[in-house]
């Protein structure tokens, strides 16, 4: 069993006269019921409704939908086409829109099934495949809803619709051409206060399955800076089944990106087989490209404080040599000054005679 929507969204009565009543039903909190692919005689196990039938073929195949509350229901039983959600979810149409794809390929005898409290039981349905049905595949769901109304938080009374649904997945004959593409990339990058570490690069784009198949695949971010400077890459989660013509949205972060001023970032999605498909030849990756700046203003700032400190030491030396230059010439013009002190006081202005030489004890022997 597989539930893809447990409660559709409520419409608000607003200004509305009282809605009028109801078919008495049990609260949906007290209200449990599953859908299940099945045979004549039960539920046989498998996953989904899964075909892989020629244009023009029908096929008749069973529902088995069981009451596990202990009164009974009555559900609406009917088929729809299934979509991608921009999360990546398998969704279907709202019940009150129209199928057009699997969804509308689908008949049952009736509208609505009466269940005893806790049985089951296993409802016929056709499948037919239209003669001018493209290849490829086609997904939707066979869904039993409980339709109530209940107020709202404003007393206002909204009508809420609780589906249980299970799959459908059809592949139609014919050729498969598996694409995806990647487009509406936005890139934003954030610095670290740290000068030293870099920042986070934030990548936002949007994946298309373009083909025909049902595609998964990994996203992989590549940066580098000007000139290939930097050149890094790493891989995103691996991305949900995403249904042909459906589209998601999916973000990829990459930690300790260098500022380098400009930045060229790549993202690139390789299409990949969901479950035991086999796509042969292997399609071509999407790929789209987009810049970022990186202005590095922590790096500049601490270059600025770098200059700064240099330049201030540099400054500090020139002093000190300059103030060392001016105490040696004052030392010296002080030297000269005493010197001219002492000459000053020497009689007569001349230099002092010199001491006489003693020559007691002497002998000339000529």
């Amino acid at each position: 069993m597989r539930l893809f929507a447990a409660i559709a969204t409520g419409i608000a009565l607003l200004g509305a006269a009282p809605a009028p009543p109801t078919p008495p039903a049990p609260p949906a909190s007290a209200a449990t019921w599953g859908v299940a692919p099945s045979s004549a005689k039960g539920p046989n196990g498998r996953p989904a409704f899964t075909y892989k039938l020629d244009p023009g073929t029908t096929v008749t195949d069973y529902v088995a939908v069981t009451n596990h509350s202990v009164r009974p229901l009555t559900l609406n039983l009917y088929a729809s086409d299934a979509f991608t959600t921009g999360q990546g979810g398998f969704d279907l149409l709202a019940g009150g829109q129209k199928p057009t794809d699997v969804g509308a390929w689908v008949r049952f005898t009736g509208g609505t099934v009466t269940i005893p409290s806790t049985s089951r039981v296993d409802i016929p349905f056709t499948l037919t495949v239209p003669s001018n049905a493209t290849p490829g595949d086609h997904a939707g769901g066979i869904v039993a809803s409980l339709a109530v109304t209940a107020p709202d938080a404003q007393g206002n009374r909204v009508a809420v619709d609780h589906r249980v649904g299970a799959r459908i997945y059809l592949r139609v004959s014919g050729e498969l051409q598996p694409a995806m593409t990647v487009d509406n990339l936005r890139v934003r990058h954030t610095g670290s206060l740290n000068p030293l570490a870099g920042g986070t690069l934030t990548a936002t784009f949007t994946v298309r399955n373009t083909g025909n198949v049902r595609l998964t695949g990994r996203p992989t971010l590549t940066v580098a800076g000007p000139f290939g400077l930097g050149r890094r890459s790493t891989d995103g989660a691996a991305l949900p089944e995403i249904l042909p013509g459906g589209e998601l949205t999916t973000t990829v972060r990459m930690t300790g990106v260098p500022p380098l001023f400009r930045l060229t970032v790549s993202a690139a999605v390789t299409p990949a087989a969901v479950g035991d498909q086999v796509l042969d030849p292997q399609p071509q990756s999407g790929t789209a490209r987009a810049t970022a700046w990186a202005v590095p203003w922590p790096q500049l700032a601490l270059l600025v404080l770098l200059a700064l400190i240099g330049w201030a030491l540099t400054a500090a030396r020139r002093r000190r040599a300059r103030q060392l230059a001016r105490a040696v010439a004052a030392a010296r013009e002080e030297g000269r000054s005493e010197a001219d002190r002492q000459t000053e006081q020497t009689p007569g202005g001349g230099a002092a005679a010199a001491p006489a030489t003693s020559h007691v004890g002497r002998r000339d022997t000529t």
